[in-house]
């Protein structure tokens, strides 16, 4: 009998603790019709920008600091926002081409956070494993965060992602045609 009622204190004591971590934790889902991800590529004359669908994703908080999550982007929904008509539907078709993002056989972009780091009261360092037409990175930005919205901007090399057409770091005599290897992201997260 002894050794029955110690088990079940035990046991006791076991779920209290598993509970009490587990009700600091919490996942909020994104939603992913009102967040956006809006990007920015340079070129020698110039620039253009566009957006990209959210398609899905969550945060994970606990004691109401981010702590991890997860974003997939529709690279399928690749927009340019500064062009129309026929040279519009023409940097759409190239830039979902496989001389940069392949999207017929990488439809998805993931953003996986991997360690978040408290800067002040609404702002954190993260890092995430970035995925982008099958090649994996490690990405470092800030990101702030308060009540229900999630906010970065940081730049990305494209050519770590094998995206490297028209980079004058792996093509001689570009000249005017070149493209930055960097592009802006700016990711606005409604959860």
């Amino acid at each position: 009998m002894n050794r029955i009622t110690k088990t079940s204190f035990l046991t006791f004591i076991m779920a209290i603790l598993i509970g009490s971590f587990t009700a600091n934790a919490q996942t909020k889902s994104i939603k992913a019709d009102q967040s956006s991800v809006a990007w920015k590529g340079y070129k020698v004359t110039g620039s253009h920008n566009g957006t990209i669908i959210v398609k899905s994703g969550d945060l994970e908080f606990k004691d109401s600091a981010l702590v991890g999550g997860t974003l997939v982007i529709d690279m399928t929904s690749i927009n340019t926002t500064d062009l129309k008509g026929e040279m519009k539907a023409n940097l759409d078709g190239h830039l979902k081409s496989d001389d940069f993002f392949g999207v017929a056989n990488f439809p998805d972009a993931v953003l996986k956070i991997t360690k978040v780091t408290v800067k002040d009261k609404n702002t954190v360092a993260v890092d995430a494993d970035v995925t982008i037409k099958g090649k994996t990175n490690q990405e470092t930005f800030t990101m702030t965060v308060s009540k229900n919205k999630a906010n970065a901007s940081f730049k990305v090399n494209r050519t770590k992602y094998s995206v490297r057409y028209g980079s004058a770091s792996f093509f001689d005599n570009l000249k005017d045609k070149a493209i930055n290897d960097e592009f802006d992201l700016n990711i606005e997260l409604i959860f």
